[in-house]
């Protein structure tokens, strides 16, 4: 896959304005080939004996510190390195459109991109393009703390490489809590308000009949909860966003039919697969139970118990309505970030035909993105790029990079250094009163590479209370009901499947995504069930599946291998 800037660019039918670039624009950067350019390791240690710069460039969110340097995560790792950074920041909400202009073009590339978050897709096209260089062995010569990773889990070592041999970009792992305990084997978690339960002296139900009756209940007696707790607005026994990742209600009909349910359902990237206790990959919104579970959302629908906006709301006006208190069942990664915890309770796994949750495809190896940072073809010493980016791995850095650090000059800490159980240095999530983690996350945190690993914690870090919680509500209500033993994992496909993969799910998801909206509102034949499954046929889902069954069955052998 090495093609590399000025060998076989043409041929790969690069944007005309980087072959320009290539061919002769002023101040053209050399071009590192992708050729492993080793160094003495005596040169890496840090801190250097000389000041040195590197160029990177890293995104920002709206409203926060725009120079990464006055940063004290960015102050502090200057100190201990003394390697001095220039960024050029780029404002998170622009990212997107700066990001592909300057990938295209070496003369506006820097040494690295701190903050790439490359898809898959895209991570192959840079590659082939020659924009970005293959990191195996400087990971392995010059990069112990991540190398130490991939040794401890070497299947993060095989999610970052490609079917070639290549490892593109550096990773951002973050686990909390393992296989069926992650905190991502539940995304949309279902809430209840438990406060109306006990007004209307009701239990917290465990069927889909009991269920559908509660919210019965908080209908008929909407006048009485309105004065009881001084509602303003009128009652809405359930609200979600329907087809909107968290914020989707797909997690109510887990138990009908095989009790596959739908999780695999992100709002642009949605795949809509599980897989089998055999292996085998099937399309979740094909099923029986997938039919019958839609309709009996309907008939919620038709007897008015889903909020009648729940198909076009945004995110702020489903906030807003949720803080009013109006909700009975809402639907989110955080049911505080829609009302309050106080008053709530997660919703348990219903039974209908069965009793089951199928967790989050990617779920078992916990937070990952494989294309987080990358190395690009002008960096002159990558040796160098690589060795100080080694120091986002280290134990006690990765905590700040990803959640806030301590000793700030504002008001707010994410942290405050203390001691563990031994007395060594630890992290401790410090108290935020009415402050808000996200915006202090996002005035502390730089992002970018990254690994926390759940031995970490009590450790080097102490786990954040808002990830503690949840993992004790997936761990007590709904891992006992996690009854599929397999999911599907992050595979990193070759290019060509990838984009094959990519042409295919565009249209099933979105047929996917159309009926069911459509259907939830309106109802369905079983005519019309057949017309869709035909119509997914003719997008391709046999073809579909056959490619994520082919991927599936070689990333299983690889793992296999390793063990």
């Amino acid at each position: 896959m090495k093609l590399r800037y000025g060998k076989r660019i043409m041929a790969a039918a690069l944007a005309a304005c980087l072959v320009i670039s290539l061919a002769g624009c002023k101040g053209k950067k050399e071009i590192n080939d992708g050729t492993f350019r080793p160094v003495d390791k005596a040169e890496l240690e840090f801190p250097l004996k000389e000041k040195t710069t590197l160029t990177g460039m890293i995104k920002y969110p709206a409203n926060t510190e725009p120079d990464p340097n006055k940063r004290t995560i960015f102050k502090r790792l200057q100190e201990q390195t003394n390697v001095e950074v220039e960024w050029m920041a780029i404002q998170q909400d622009q990212w997107e459109d700066k990001i592909s202009l300057n990938m295209s073009d070496p003369n506006k590339l820097t040494d690295f991109i701190f903050t790439a978050e490359f898809s898959d897709s895209n991570l192959l096209r840079y590659a082939e393009y020659g924009a970005i260089i293959p990191l195996e062995e400087y990971i392995d010569a010059y990069m112990p703390n991540l190398k130490a990773v991939f040794d401890k889990y070497p299947e993060y070592r095989t999610m970052c490489t490609d079917v070639n041999g290549h490892i593109w970009a550096l990773p951002w792992i973050e686990q909390l809590g393992s296989d069926k305990t992650a905190i991502q084997s539940v995304g949309n978690m279902s809430f209840i308000n438990k406060k109306w339960l006990d007004f209307l002296k009701l239990d917290v139900p465990e069927t889909v009949d009991e269920f559908e009756e509660v919210l019965i209940q908080f209908r008929d007696h909407a006048t009485e909860i309105q004065k009881q707790f001084g509602i303003e607005g009128s009652i809405i026994p359930m609200s979600c966003i329907v087809n909107n990742g968290n914020e989707d209600l797909g997690i109510l009909i887990n138990g009908f039919g095989e009790g596959y349910g739908d999780v695999d359902k992100d709002i642009n990237t949605g795949r809509h697969i599980a897989v089998t206790d055999d292996q085998k990959v099937i399309c979740t919104a094909a099923q029986d139970g997938y039919k019958k579970g839609i309709e009996w959302l309907h008939k919620l629908y038709e007897e008015k118990l889903i909020d009648l906006e729940a198909f076009t709301q945004e995110w702020s006006t489903y906030v807003s309505k949720g803080k009013s208190g109006r909700y009975g069942v809402c639907f989110s990664w955080d049911v505080g970030n829609i009302d309050n915890l106080k008053d709530w309770v997660p919703l348990p796994v219903l039974t209908a035909d069965t009793r089951n949750l199928t967790p989050e495809n990617g779920s078992y190896t916990s937070g990952f993105q494989r294309g987080r940072c990358v190395v690009t073809s002008v960096a002159e010493n990558p040796a160098l790029v690589c060795a100080w980016l080694d120091h986002m791995y280290a134990p006690m850095q990765s905590p700040q990079n990803n959640w806030g650090t301590y000793g700030e000059s504002d008001d707010f800490d994410i942290f405050e250094m203390g001691k563990n159980a031994d007395g060594d240095d630890m992290l401790k999530h410090a108290s935020l009163g009415d402050a808000s983690p996200i915006e202090v996350r996002e005035a502390e945190a730089v992002g970018g590479p990254l690994a926390i690993l759940d031995e970490y914690y009590d450790v080097y870090v102490t786990c954040p209370d808002d990830a503690q919680y949840r993992l004790d509500w997936i761990k007590e209500c709904y891992t006992p009901d996690m009854h599929t033993e397999n999911v599907y994992p992050n595979i990193f496909m070759s290019r060509e499947d990838t984009e094959k993969f990519s042409n295919l799910q565009a249209d099933i998801h979105k047929e996917i995504k159309t009926k069911k909206a459509d259907w939830i509102m309106n109802g369905f034949t079983d005519a019309d069930w057949k017309e869709y499954l035909d119509k997914l046929e003719a997008y391709g889902l046999s073809d579909y599946l056959e490619l994520l069954q082919k991927n599936l069955d070689s990333y299983n052998k690889n793992i296999s291998n390793l063990k």
